[in-house]
């Protein structure tokens, strides 16, 4: 799997990967996490994506030329608590349920990344809610839960943290 730099001009592999993933957890029960429309069909949903591919560092992991997943670091959601020290932040991390271990090997490039820069702080969140089982996946990777934050009525994230 190669892993390359992205931008603008791959919004629309962006979202097909989030099309993907939001098919995939309205099946499995889980629509509370990204809704139930697929993003690429509301503007306010595209001109998020783009927002994070401008502002962001965005990363597209490549299998066999075919786009596997996408991560984007260093872009923060308004949300999030601010810590005192640099950071690498894992704002975005997306992964083809036709793929495994996509997700891993993206946050392993998260880690080499942060190591490389000398930043010893990495840092993602995601939603708390559902089954949890998104939750454990990142207990799973190494990551220690910090605070729980909302960020809607009904939605919480949680914040995760990582030495490297």
């Amino acid at each position: 799997m190669e892993i390359r730099e992205s931008g603008e001009g791959d919004l629309h592999i962006v979202l097909g990967l989030f099309d993907a993933a939001v098919e995939w957890l309205v099946a499995r029960g889980s629509a509370g996490q990204w809704g139930t429309e697929p993003w690429s069909a509301d503007p306010a949903k595209v001109e998020r994506v783009r927002t994070m591919l401008r502002d962001g560092r965005p990363f597209l992991a490549i299998s066999d030329g075919v786009p596997a997943g996408a991560l984007i670091l260093d872009h923060p959601l308004p949300y999030t608590p601010p810590v005192d020290e640099p950071e690498v932040y894992v704002t975005l991390l997306l992964a083809s349920r036709e793929y495994r271990g996509v997700g891993a090997r993206l946050l392993e490039f998260a880690r080499q990344d942060a190591r490389d820069r000398g930043i010893g702080l990495l840092r993602v969140d995601c939603w708390a809610g559902g089954d949890g089982k998104l939750v454990r996946y990142y207990e799973g990777q190494g990551f220690t839960p910090t605070e729980r934050v909302r960020v809607r009525d009904d939605v919480w994230v949680q914040i995760f943290e990582q030495r490297v």
